[in-house]
């Protein structure tokens, strides 16, 4: 904090007016060390924010949000913000529990208006935010969305720039265009933005060329050029702005991100321009850090690493171990590599789902289709209808923005669509934008849906081929977690069938998905207090191993349904379900899960810990219901246990 002279002082965006010009400049180069020196410590969201660096401190100048509007769209790039919004002496403890979150967070500061953290949504927000403002007679307040060219083809972008236009409110979105998502930019889309890089300064009041001569801003174009210009500027728009345009959108730009003076002066002319506006602003992705401007995909979120300089990396700090997303990957490589029928499909998560080699080795057979999740999924529904095996490998929180297409093209088709759901769980420092608590619930719901979970490594490969070869969808979800093994013997994957680790005459565990080893980790410690507690690794929530599963419930003292989803709905309600409808008694179960709340950030193991989803916990449940003694249980009748097996 010592090495900071200016970026102290800054208590709200309304210090940054008594600064010179060259003090801002300095002050831009204070918050790009506060984050080159946070991610020596943790990984956190890294190029993207050196990227928006003036683009923040322009935004904050022109206007007033206090009172005006501003919404980051997904919300990753939001460091800069935060540390100019009177959070900087608490900036160190961005993406730990208890600290700063990585994303806005409107019970950090009256400056975070939405908590956000998926793409799209921001020019929806802003105009509802617009909207609702001028209903209640506050016209005077600015709505501004900052959207980056990685989030621009979310489908919803355009409902909400369609509504705009027709709505014809006074609204100005922000394109940050840095060529990339987290991984370079794909789609037609693309190719109309890489087009304006190329095409001269455009301002979109197309029926007043005066006006257009007159405004130019001198920190821009020259307007002296102008008149000589005048049909290269009419092809630029035709060819950067036009799409824009023809949406009801008033386009201006391109214009330079990084030069702080002229970009105060394009943001203080569109300020007072009436109705939707979209200022298309070209950033560098990494911007001030030349190893992060090289590899922008590997600075997206770095691991810890260490530098003698600014634009010197001496070491990057790498995990031992593997995790279960290397371990899907490679199982997703092993299948296409013995079936030419299986293809994968992602959405702008290459790099996050361990695809690059699949994208090398099959790039016919790989498609990253952007931030486009529901895209994805009616893609891969015919790509299955045709006669291919998809497997859509898109993490569990975002899964969860193609909902309805699961339903209509996939589930209600019985198509055989594979769904791989990575960041099933607890998604650690990234908070409750991301972890992925739900997909247990949601998509067990569909008819025709398997839905499973591997228990640890060894159940990976087996699930995969089993999904491959299956008539119908099927959804695999697993952690972002380092992988724990159970040794034991091979036992193959049947559909509806559950693995039994060990039965125990005392109590059970019924663990779905990759708390198993937890579970069998608790039995272990319950042993040595005189417990005879076993684990059943359930594998199935849909279809559920009944047979095994209602012995459980029929013989045991206690059942404990162990899941890392939210209770509601999840696999331990399927258990629930299932029992009620055969006549079982359920008065010795116990379901343990994600509450019904949002968990807030922090390491994935300290969160387990606090929900009571560690070995401590699991062995604390068992040990409190033993001790409550056994329930008085109604058996099922033979019909019913004959049914049920």
């Amino acid at each position: 904090m010592k090495d900071f002279e200016l970026l102290p002082q800054i208590e709200s965006p309304r210090d940054l007016r008594r600064l010179t010009d060259q003090q801002l400049l300095q002050l831009a180069d204070e918050i790009r060390e506060a984050l080159c020196n946070l991610v020596q410590e943790r990984s956190a969201h890294f190029a993207s924010n050196l990227g928006v660096v003036e683009l923040c401190l322009a935004l904050h100048l022109v206007f007033d949000f206090s009172k005006d509007r501003l919404i980051w769209d997904t919300g990753h790039q939001i460091y800069p913000h935060k540390l100019i919004t009177g959070r900087f002496d608490r900036f160190p403890s961005i993406r730990t529990r208890g600290g700063l979150m990585g994303f806005p967070n409107p019970n950090e500061s009256d400056y975070d208006l939405f908590m956000t953290g998926h793409a799209g949504a921001s020019v929806s927000t802003v105009l509802g935010l617009k909207a609702g403002d001028d209903l209640l007679g506050q016209t005077s307040r600015k709505s501004v969305a900052v959207i980056g060219d990685g989030a621009l083809p979310s489908g919803v972008v355009f409902e909400a720039m369609n509504n705009a236009a027709e709505l014809k409110k006074d609204l100005l979105v922000i394109l940050n265009d840095n060529e990339m998502g987290i991984c370079p930019r794909v789609g037609g889309l693309a190719k109309c933005l890489d087009k304006a890089r190329v095409a001269p300064f455009y301002n979109g009041l197309k029926r007043d060329v005066n006006w257009l001569l007159n405004k130019l801003p001198v920190v821009g174009q020259p307007s002296r050029q102008a008149i000589g210009q005048i049909k290269d500027a009419i092809k630029g728009f035709l060819h950067g702005g036009m799409l824009f345009e023809e949406l009801g959108f008033r386009y201006i730009g391109p214009v330079d991100g990084h030069d702080l003076a002229s970009l105060r002066g394009y943001l203080e002319m569109v300020k007072e321009v009436t109705g939707p506006v979209l200022l298309h602003v070209f950033t560098q992705k990494g911007h001030g850090f030349d190893p992060a401007c090289e590899d922008p995909v590997m600075f997206h979120a770095p691991p810890p690493f260490q530098r003698r300089s600014r634009h010197e990396v001496l070491s990057v700090k790498k995990s031992s171990s593997r995790a279960y997303t290397n371990s899907v990957s490679d199982a997703i490589y092993e299948s296409m590599q013995r079936d030419s029928k299986v293809c994968v499909l992602t959405a702008a998560m290459c790099e996050g789902n361990k695809l690059g080699r699949v994208r090398q080795d099959f790039p016919d057979r790989f498609f990253d289709t952007g931030i486009c999740e529901a895209h994805t999924v009616a893609f891969a529904a015919g790509m299955a209808k045709s006669g291919l095996r998809p497997i859509v490998n898109i993490y569990s929180t975002f899964l969860q923005r193609g909902f309805d297409h699961i339903f209509q093209e996939v589930a209600l088709q019985n198509l055989p669509v594979t769904f791989c759901l990575d960041r099933g769980g607890l998604a650690g420092p990234d908070g409750p934008t991301h972890h992925g608590v739900f997909d247990n619930s949601y998509m067990r719901v569909f008819p025709n849906m398997t839905v499973m979970a591997p228990g640890d490594e060894f159940d990976v490969a087996p699930m995969l081929e089993f999904a491959l070869s299956h008539s119908g969808p099927v959804s695999i979800r697993y952690p972002k977690a380092n992988i724990e093994n159970v040794e034991r013997e091979e036992c193959a994957v049947d559909l509806g069938k559950a693995e039994v680790w060990k039965w125990g005459q005392d109590g059970m565990f019924i663990a779905f998905g990759a708390l198993f080893p937890t579970c069998v980790q608790a039995a272990e410690r319950l042993r040595s207090k005189g417990l005879d507690v076993g684990v059943i690794n359930a594998r199935f929530a849909k279809p559920l191993d009944q047979a095994t599963i209602f012995r459980a419930l029929e013989e045991s003292e206690f059942v404990i349904a162990v899941e890392e989803n939210t209770v509601c709905g999840g696999f331990g309600s399927a258990v629930l379900e299932a029992a009620n409808a055969a006549g079982v008694s359920t008065n010795n179960l116990k379901c343990l899960g994600i509450p019904d709340r949002f968990v807030e950030h922090g390491e994935r193991d300290e969160l387990l810990t606090e929900l009571g989803l560690d070995t401590d916990g699991l062995v604390a449940t068992a040990m409190m219901l033993h001790d409550r003694g056994p329930c008085v249980r109604q058996l099922p009748s033979k019909r019913l246990r004959a049914s049920a097996g």
